[in-house]
């Protein structure tokens, strides 16, 4: 069987840039694609978007920035460790430093979020929940092809993602960020099209969710080529293989996000300090053998800290298992023929997907995380019946003066067709802070008045 070339996965052209070797930068090129992302605009808008939990409770509570900058950091580590794996198992014959490895999990890590519209994962149900509704229905008779619709139904925050990194924006500047194709590779969890949505393939996790989409087709065809990735024999349509880093990438997220939300959950009084000893204590004896660590922590008084040393100890112990299942399923990766998660096979599978994983969705079920996830529906429902209403009927007066509010980035250019201005529309939407979706929508419902100075 084929088996995937890392001379190509490590690819340094970046897309919509002409390869041009700056002498000048000390940099390496993947640290350019995390400081390229690091200064967007798409990433510092993250600082205003939530994670789980409504921010203003709390000044500790994750957001959706400080939640990837966590990813990021232990997607380094996983990336280098990953990096001498593949050192290892390729004799050397890359000519590259395994910390390199971990600059381009990094990278993707730190963008796996920006694609995320407001108030959470329930953002993206909102949006697809109003174009299958009576009002978002109207747009579907002025698409060309029906596969267009599934990129509305089907909202994607991974295809918003892959779209904000390798779009112009604004017009004079193609190519988006200008990212590495293995970073953009990386990044890709879900290297398919909307239309395979709801494609079950046992086995192939990279099919649970689509990465890209229709207007982003040709470009993630370019990166797959240029990468070398395979494509998914499991199904038909355009889609590929993995690139072997998006599985380390996945495993920084699922680590982060399993463990880190339980931190947020006990510092907002959601669960008790012994709970997340229970949850948490398994991780400073298991896989470890001595009692070192446990000693430690019994020493320590302030219960916060308590909670942090365990946190730590969680991470550090699921990153080392991760690495591991890494190695254990490498020529698997490499021939494309493993598509699952490793934290599945990670030693403390068990506890980590059961116990864990248990708690988190009793979080993510709060009070509070429900009430958040209400009125995404309705603040993002209400504006898109608002914007993209303005392209059923332009010529509304109402519709005009609406128009005005809307960037210049999105709207729409002389050559677009429908899908492309429904697109930038629903791009409007989705790119907006949680703070600013809440104020838009009630000065134009009325709710409440802007300040006039």
């Amino acid at each position: 069987m084929e088996r995937m070339d890392w001379k190509k996965l490590l690819n340094v052209g970046r897309y919509g840039q002409e390869i041009k070797k700056d002498t000048k930068d000390i940099r390496r090129p993947y640290q350019r694609d995390f400081d390229r992302i690091v200064f967007s605009s798409a990433f510092r808008r993250m600082q205003d978007k939530t994670q789980v939990f409504p921010i203003p409770q709390s000044d500790f509570v994750h957001n959706r920035l400080t939640h990837s900058l966590e990813v990021s950091s232990v997607g380094r580590s996983l990336g280098s460790l990953g990096g001498n794996i593949i050192l290892n198992k390729e004799n050397d014959q890359l000519n590259i430093h395994p910390e390199s490895f971990g600059d381009i999990v990094a990278a993707a890590c730190l963008a796996h979020d920006v694609g995320n519209p407001p108030f959470g994962h329930s953002g993206e149900k909102a949006i697809g929940a109003y174009f299958k509704g009576e009002q978002g229905q109207k747009h579907i008779k002025h698409l060309e092809k029906d596969d267009y619709w599934a990129d509305f139904i089907h909202y994607e925050g991974n295809a918003a993602g892959f779209r904000i990194l390798t779009n112009h924006h604004p017009k004079e500047n193609p190519g988006g960020l200008f990212l590495t194709y293995a970073t953009l590779g990386t990044f890709s969890k879900y290297p398919c099209a909307s239309r395979l949505k709801n494609t079950k393939v046992k086995g192939h996790t990279s099919l649970k969710k689509f990465g890209y989409f229709k207007s982003e087709e040709e470009i993630f065809a370019e990166v797959a080529s240029e990468l070398g990735l395979f494509s998914n024999d499991a199904i038909s349509g355009n889609n590929w293989k993995r690139h072997p880093l998006a599985f380390l990438m996945e495993a920084a997220d699922n680590i982060c996000y399993r463990i880190i939300d339980l931190e947020d959950g006990y510092k907002l009084g959601y669960i008790s300090l012994k709970e997340m000893e229970e949850l948490l204590t398994y991780f400073l004896h298991y896989p470890n053998e001595d009692t070192a660590g446990l000693s430690k922590y019994e020493a320590i008084k302030d219960p916060g800290e308590k909670v942090g040393y365990l946190r730590a100890k969680a991470i550090n112990a699921l990153v080392n298992e991760t690495a591991r299942v890494f190695e254990e399923k490498y020529e698997e990766i490499m021939q494309g023929t493993f598509d699952e998660e490793l934290t599945d096979f990670i030693r403390s599978g068990d506890h980590f997907n059961g116990t864990i994983y248990d708690r988190n969705k009793q979080l993510y079920n709060s009070r509070k995380v429900v009430e958040i996830e209400l009125a995404g529906y309705k603040i993002l429902g209400g504006l898109l019946e608002a914007f993209a209403g303005i392209l059923l009927n332009p010529e509304d007066t109402y519709n005009k003066k609406l128009n005005e509010l809307v960037s210049d980035q999105f709207k729409a250019g002389e050559t677009d067709d429908y899908y492309q201005r429904l697109m930038k529309m629903t791009d409007f939407v989705a790119r907006m802070t949680d703070s600013y979706a809440i104020n838009l929508y009630r000065k134009i419902t009325g709710i409440s008045l802007p300040e006039i100075y």
